[in-house]
């Protein structure tokens, strides 16, 4: 890509992802420029960014009459001749279309939806060429630890977690636990769906499926290690012995900006690591038997094709009601487990055969969840 200004559309601009984007066009504002906006259902905030930036193209999800009308009005926007890099921040499923259409376009996906890879990883990443930078913290940390390495020389990937806000808690110690009580992440500022996932170790799960894809590894050599600082991003290990290991404060703007700025590094303001008043770094391990939505990601990849299709759309129908306090902390993996008892894989084809996957498994869900209440 070009020294050249970067032209690029935010999706999902008023949540967590999008919001800390904006802020790295701000600091940027010479070498990058928006020229598109989606927002889900923020319309003050959808407006304020348009008028700051300067940007007329914008859509409103919760406006659009059908979710058909909402795909065909992102993928216009993501053909226009003048975006060079789209930041896909949707929550969920629905952000496979909008990754797809991005790849299949031959431009930059800066990558925040993991449910894209999870989901399609197997139609996306035969697309990608060099198109893919990974947003979220984890998998940007281990791109950049791969950088100058032969893949053949990568012996695991150690992919790190905090450990959410229950590390160290037994099943009988969460029974009666809130949505209010999972909300509290220990060291990230998220949006609740994903810190959910967080609590359940299901955000882990996902980012094994997604580092699979991504990094072409096999889950053997995957190794999910709990890293309560969350200091340590991630590490690579070497058949030598060597570990690399990427660092940073717990700011996602850090991540963002250089999935934008790649393959160059641009000055940040955020705040640097103090390694001298650096208590500590602690390890530990994940309890998939308390934990098991981990686990059950473990299986969904493993199985593969349309098994973690399944596993997403039963975790996301799961944590609705989980936040809408219709089911409790513990149901979320067992409505995940029963919804994906329910279905054999079958080999990944289309975006439409997905969709439809999701469609049945998300009412599998919802009649597991019938059955428990």
């Amino acid at each position: 890509m070009s020294d050249a200004q970067k032209n690029i559309i935010v999706l999902g601009c008023s949540g967590s992802i999008g919001t800390q984007t904006l802020d790295v066009v701000r600091q940027h504002s010479d070498k990058l420029k928006i020229v598109g906006l989606v927002a889900h259902s923020s319309k003050d905030k959808l407006e304020a960014a348009a008028q700051e930036f300067g940007v007329q193209n914008k859509i409103l999800l919760a406006e659009e009459n059908s979710e058909a009308e909402a795909t065909a009005k992102i993928a216009n926007m993501i053909c226009d001749d003048d975006v060079d890099i789209v930041v896909n921040a949707i929550s969920g499923a629905a952000g496979l279309n909008a990754s797809y259409t991005t790849l299949k376009n031959n431009k930059r996906l800066a990558l925040a939806n993991k449910e894209s890879l999870v989901v399609g990883g197997d139609l996306l990443i035969p697309m990608a060429k060099n198109n893919l930078l990974p947003i979220d913290s984890e998998h940007g940390a281990i791109y950049q630890c791969l950088i100058g390495e032969e893949k053949s020389t990568v012996s695991k990937i150690h992919l790190t977690a905090s450990g959410g806000p229950f590390y160290g808690k037994k099943r009988a110690d969460l029974e009666n636990v809130t949505a209010a009580d999972a909300l509290k992440h220990p060291t990230w500022n998220m949006g609740p769906k994903i810190t959910i996932d967080s609590a359940t170790l299901m955000n882990k799960g996902l980012e094994v499926i997604e580092a699979h894809h991504l990094f072409a590894v096999d889950y053997s050599q995957i190794n999910v290690v709990v890293q309560r600082q969350s200091a340590i991003h991630s590490m690579v290990e070497y058949i030598d012995g060597s570990v690399k290991a990427h660092l940073g404060t717990t700011d996602m703007r850090i991540p963002i900006q250089y999935a934008l700025s790649y393959p160059e590094r641009w000055e940040t303001p955020v705040e640097r690591m103090d390694f001298q008043n650096l208590d500590s770094l602690d390890f530990g391990k994940p309890d998939c038997e308390t934990f098991k939505c981990l686990h059950l990601a473990f299986e969904a990849g493993k199985a593969g094709g349309t098994m973690p299709c399944v596993m997403n759309a039963a975790n996301e129908v799961a944590v609705a009601k989980f936040l809408n306090d219709e089911i409790k902390f513990l149901q979320i993996p067992e409505i995940v487990e029963r919804t994906m008892n329910k279905f054999n894989p079958d080999k990944v084809e289309s975006l439409e055969q997905l969709s439809e996957n999701d469609t049945q498994s998300r009412k599998i869900a919802k009649t597991c969840i019938s059955h428990q209440t």
